[in-house]
């Protein structure tokens, strides 16, 4: 089903307004992860790959 010009746009000024709602926490965040000394890169790296691995195990046994 195909979405009309209206829920587009809709679509679009909800995302919007939805960035600039968290505007303000990502730039402190941001901000806080710049001045951070530790940069532990595997702390977030190792549960995205867990969450791949698990989604292409998932993936596999639907497939066999």
């Amino acid at each position: 089903m195909e979405m009309v010009l209206w829920e587009k746009v809709l679509l679009g000024v909800g995302a919007l307004l939805i960035v600039l709602w968290f505007r303000p926490g990502i730039k402190a965040v941001w901000k806080r992860s710049q001045e951070a000394e530790n940069k532990d890169w595997g702390s977030v790296l190792l549960p995205i790959g867990l969450v791949v691995a698990f989604v292409v195990l998932l993936i596999l046994m639907v497939r066999n």
